[in-house]
């Protein structure tokens, strides 16, 4: 995973090129998927192994690339070809293709596309390797990021650290509107952005929030993880329009557009903003007083030190739901093994220290400030932390945690409810049921259509 301006394209990537990415996939080569060792590594037979991952920034790369030498001093007859800033469309071209070329372990960014790396047998099932080598998927990851690892009983690839989303505030901004507390409640979430709402004219000092869907982190999936909602039925068609926390939502983020200036006043504001990935970030420069964000937000104020002190929080929570506080939107990196690998017991090998040796993840989750990705490594002493780091772990950690669920198109389902979000919160749209209705039959068409 990225701290830099690739990690919101590929979140955006992510949903977009889903029906792209299933058509070559729709014909990937796929290889033999068992857990005896097709390879003869377990006997201590030299063997190189192709490893693609995605990240590219130097301190990244530095980080995979130990990880990977202590692998390879723990097991030395299997030697690893890593090949960095490796993008899922590359990786669907060379499963397709297989070959010598192809790789034989496989990171990716891209959790929506899970649902496809499973279906289309593009990952071999890590299932028979798991159980080999007894561990128990269950007790080992949280149950959010094993979530997004698997489709419909296939656990085609295993958490490789992640992110969780939380609430970052100003607490000058806070000390001067007269806010003692983080909110906790929408509700006490909608009162504080009014009182940090500083109007300027036609514009804004500062403002509490951005609620706008292409503000920056604050898209339909983030909100509604904070309601926990059923996206799909029990047959796999589209729940949207069905369940009441999807309604809910939305018309909890127009009400606060409407609230705190309206879409036009908004959106105006925030072609204001800096870049993302940068200290002219809206928060960095007290543009908004609160803002969603992932945990890798920390390592950055952290360097950029802003004038003011902040903090971090949970995401509040929906008023009925106040028991689930401390819940929050989950994502991250995974791994699997490519069925077409024909070295399938030393990928397993690779792919079990990388993501089960809690030295390992650790130590990576440290290097690249994000979240370890087992239990052991959420709570492990060497895993370095502050206050507002803790807020993620402990989010990585609640039960209530969730995550969008894997589809066989990948993330076009969210496109389509990201759509109408944007539709809804600028009135374009203003029959909400009707759009709901609309956008779940639009996705349950193309689940159909891909399969």
């Amino acid at each position: 995973m990225h701290s830099t301006s690739s990690r919101r394209s590929r979140r955006t990537i992510a949903a977009v090129t889903g029906s792209a990415v299933l058509a070559l996939l729709a014909t990937a080569c796929t290889g033999t998927n068992d857990a005896g060792g097709n390879d003869d590594s377990a006997s201590g037979k030299d063997v190189t192994i192709t490893f693609w991952h995605g990240w590219s920034q130097d301190s990244e790369v530095k980080a995979i690339d130990a990880n990977i030498a202590a692998f390879e001093k723990a097991h030395p007859n299997i030697h690893v070809k890593a090949v960095g800033n490796i993008a899922d469309d590359k990786v669907n071209q060379s499963l397709r293709a297989g070959g010598a070329d192809a790789p034989d372990v496989v990171s990716s960014f891209t959790t929506n596309n899970v649902g496809m790396f499973c279906s289309t047998k593009a990952f071999a099932d890590l299932k028979p390797f798991l159980a080999k080598d007894g561990i128990d998927a269950a007790k080992t990851f949280p149950a959010a990021m094993l979530n997004y690892t698997q489709f419909e009983g296939d656990q085609c690839s295993l958490p490789l650290l992640g992110d969780a989303f939380g609430l970052y505030y100003n607490k000058a901004a806070f000390a001067k509107a007269g806010i003692t507390s983080a909110p906790k409640t929408f509700s006490e979430f909608a009162a504080a952005a009014t009182a940090l709402t500083v109007p300027d004219g036609n514009g804004f000092k500062q403002l509490g929030f951005m609620p706008l869907y292409h503000g920056y982190e604050s898209s339909t999936e983030h909100f509604l993880g904070q309601w926990g909602p059923s996206y799909f039925d029990g047959s796999g068609k589209s729940n949207l329009a069905s369940d009441p926390k999807v309604a809910a939502m939305l018309n909890w983020q127009k009400g606060l557009v409407d609230s705190l200036g309206g879409y036009d006043k908004l959106d105006k504001y925030r072609s204001t903003f800096g870049e993302e990935f940068s200290a002219k970030n809206p928060f960095h420069t007290g543009q908004v007083a609160m803002a969603i964000d992932g945990e890798w937000r920390t390592a950055s104020l952290a360097e950029n030190k802003p004038d003011f002190e902040w903090a971090t929080a949970p995401f509040p929570v929906p008023d009925d739901q106040l028991a689930t506080y401390g819940r929050g939107y989950q994502t991250g990196t995974i791994v699997g093994i490519a069925s077409s690998s024909k070295k399938q017991a030393a990928a397993w090998e690779l792919v079990k220290y990388l993501t089960t040796d809690t030295d390992a993840v650790v130590s990576f989750a440290n290097a690249i400030h994000n979240l370890p990705s087992t239990f052991d490594a959420l709570n492990s002493p060497k895993l370095i932390s502050d206050d507002n780091f803790k807020t993620f772990l402990d989010i990585a950690k609640n039960q209530h945690s969730g995550t969008t669920p894997p589809s066989v198109n990948g993330g076009a389902y969210i496109v389509s409810l990201q759509n109408l979000g944007y539709a809804y919160e600028s009135g374009e749209q203003k029959d909400l049921a009707a759009g709901l209705t609309a956008t779940a039959k639009e996705i349950d068409a193309a689940i159909a259509q891909a399969k």
